[in-house]
């Protein structure tokens, strides 16, 4: 199978991190985000990959060059105005085939197992699969008996339970022609018309696994905590994945990094330096005597002095 995986959003929750990199290229212990997407896919069964974009378009060919991920095609399409979700899909309708396909939100961190929702796809023979979750945030999805029964109570079924959407969903090609072409489509109204025709869409209950939606600094910050060396182990990355920061050689001896700190690749950290849950990306300098918490030091940039939940 095919998957599309959405990265051309402006990432605006996550500003200024995102003013360089578009959000599912922020790193993640220097992981770009959206290759957790593609690992996580992988892992089960999918085959090649289609990502959307917009903002910071060449950062994508930067840092994910070459046209393929771990020898699986990786194929870009830029969208020069935002055509939000639904319209998004209609866009790659010819890159996607004719075959049923994955969505996934490029902002997801997810570690559960995909392939028997995709099974039970294939066999409901339903245009559309929502992968969903009991709680983690916002419950806006009406489900009952694997079938999605309304969306923010737009149907009046406020009294089938609700569940949070995890950003992830399958769909049969049959989708494509309920999407204008060429028109600016968020596709909840797409899924509110099938059901409004009596056409299902399937809901699956997902309880056990991991799922984070980093669209917010908070949560960015959180995740490297939850995946630092020793911590939660995501079980389509090799177990010594990450390293820890700690003992690099761009650190010196003299700095002290506590909790959980990430070390991007050609960062500095000058002597004297106290860090705190602090995330340096790429060719970040920290310079000595330096006072961090909880604090991003972007691609390139300097951070000095003494600084609490800063962007650098």
């Amino acid at each position: 199978m095919n998957a599309f995986v959405l990265g051309a959003g402006l990432g605006t929750r996550l500003r200024p991190l995102t003013e360089l990199r578009p959000k599912p290229l922020v790193p993640i212990h220097g992981k770009p985000l959206i290759t957790f997407a593609f690992d996580h896919l992988i892992a089960n069964a999918i085959s090649s990959f289609v990502v959307n974009s917009h903002h910071r378009p060449e950062a994508y060919e930067e840092h994910l060059p070459g046209g393929s991920y771990r020898d699986r095609p990786l194929v870009f399409r830029h969208e020069p105005v935002l055509l939000d979700t639904g319209g998004g899909i209609k866009n790659v309708e010819d890159l996607l085939g004719s075959e049923p396909f994955v969505v996934y939100n490029g902002d997801v961190l997810a570690d559960f197992p995909l392939s028997p929702i995709i099974d039970r796809h294939l066999e409901s023979g339903f245009p559309a699969t929502l992968v969903l979750r009991p709680s983690g945030g916002p419950l806006h999805i009406q489900c009952r008996d694997g079938r999605v029964t309304d969306i923010r109570n737009t149907l009046g079924n406020s009294g089938d339970p609700s569940f949070l959407f995890t950003g992830i969903t399958i769909l049969s090609p049959e989708i494509f022609r309920h999407i204008p072409a060429g028109k600016i489509v968020s596709i909840i109204p797409v899924y509110l018309s099938l059901l409004r025709a009596g056409i299902p869409v399937g809901g699956a209950v997902v309880e056990r696994g991991l799922w984070c939606d980093l669209g917010f600094r908070d949560s960015y910050l959180d995740a490297h905590a939850l995946l630092r060396a020793g911590g939660h182990q995501l079980s389509y990355l090799p177990s010594e994945w990450p390293q820890s920061d700690h003992a690099s050689p761009a650190v010196a001896a003299s700095a002290r990094l506590a909790g959980a700190c990430a070390v991007g690749r050609g960062a500095v950290v000058g002597e004297g330096a106290e860090l705190e849950d602090c995330v340096l990306w790429e060719n970040a300098t920290v310079l000595p005597g330096s006072r961090l918490t909880r604090c991003v030091v972007r691609d390139g940039m300097t951070a000095a002095g003494t600084a609490c939940s800063a962007d650098f």
